[in-house]
């Protein structure tokens, strides 16, 4: 290190202790040693690798980004292996998770124990159902005595869950909580967000526990999941397929090193000040949180964000 370099920046660690260091109570040495540390330290990160053995502080390494889910890191080879072990975390007890198979009471005879149906109706849509095809619901209410509401409350009762409504919904907010592909795929609908800590989820005829799970994680949101009236549903997802969603880039990987390898190039290249790894069933989501110039932050807009969807040829992911 140059000894000019070395001059400022140790000048500049001694003036930022030493302003601290007022406030500090010098009476019980030990006490004032300790919080001095964690001033320090929290002022100074180190890399977020944990097996990083550079020792870099941000503070001498010259570099303020990436950040990648809450930590600094200080270079390419680390990068490559906080991304790595994010996807490593995402991949862990896939193999179980597809053929998990939840037994539920079949829709029909929810619908019997509700009163919704007798046993004759039931037998009938069964057999419609079994020359025709097609879901028990929608067969049901070809007999007009069966409505659609009534097929969605018995929904929820199938899968525990409530009966959520449109109310304060808007499609172009909604569209900035998930990539255009995921939602279309997968076919979920974000409804609102209620005292800025609830996500509410939307969907058609069943709970998605895999898209549940990832927006909670990705989002930082508590999410309470529901069913949606059919007819409503299609076209609040209609509404918001239309909207404009944030930047995505789809990868396809040939295996796992190729996808970390892509990954961490995106990550260099866009210097994002935050982002995250998750898993929605058949895709890896990374979500990079950007930095804003000052007449963004001065009009009050969240940072700008870029979303990476990455899926596995390999392995069918």
């Amino acid at each position: 290190m140059p000894v000019l370099d070395g001059i400022s920046l140790g000048g500049s660690l001694a003036r930022l202790e030493k302003d601290h260091a007022r406030s500090v109570d010098t009476r019980d040495p030990a006490d004032a040693f300790t919080r001095r540390w964690r001033f320090t330290s929290s002022r100074l990160p180190t890399c977020s690798n944990a097996a990083c053995s550079s020792g870099w502080l941000r503070l001498w390494r010259g570099r303020q980004v990436p950040v990648f889910e809450g930590g600094w890191v200080c270079g390419p080879q680390c990068s490559k292996l906080v991304v790595g072990n994010a996807i490593a975390r995402e991949l862990k007890g896939w193999d179980q998770a597809v053929n998990v198979h939840c037994h539920r009471i079949p829709l029909g005879l929810v619908l019997l124990s509700q009163g919704a149906i007798t046993r004759d109706q039931l037998r009938g849509a069964l057999a419609r159902q079994r020359t025709c095809g097609g879901r028990i619901g929608a067969v049901l209410q070809l007999d007009q005595e069966v409505t659609e509401r009534m097929i969605t409350r018995a929904l929820g009762a199938q899968w525990g869950c409530p009966v959520l409504t449109l109310e304060d919904y808007s499609p172009d907010l909604m569209a900035t909580f998930s990539p255009r592909l995921l939602l279309d795929a997968f076919g979920f609908l974000p409804l609102r967000v209620a005292g800025s800590a609830l996500l509410y989820l939307g969907f058609e005829d069943r709970i998605d526990r895999s898209v549940s799970f990832a927006l909670e994680r990705m989002t930082g949101l508590r999410v309470a999941a529901g069913v949606v009236d059919g007819r409503a549903f299609a076209a609040a997802h209609r509404r918001i397929l239309e909207s404009a969603f944030p930047p995505a880039r789809l990868v396809e990987a040939a295996g796992m090193n190729a996808l970390i390898g892509t990954f961490t190039r995106i990550l260099e290249e866009t210097k994002p000040i935050d982002a995250r790894i998750v898993r929605m069933h058949d895709y890896f989501w990374m979500r990079m949180w950007k930095r804003t110039d000052g007449s963004l932050k001065r009009a009050g807009c969240l940072a700008p964000i870029e979303d990476v969807l990455g899926s596995l040829a390999e392995t069918g992911l």
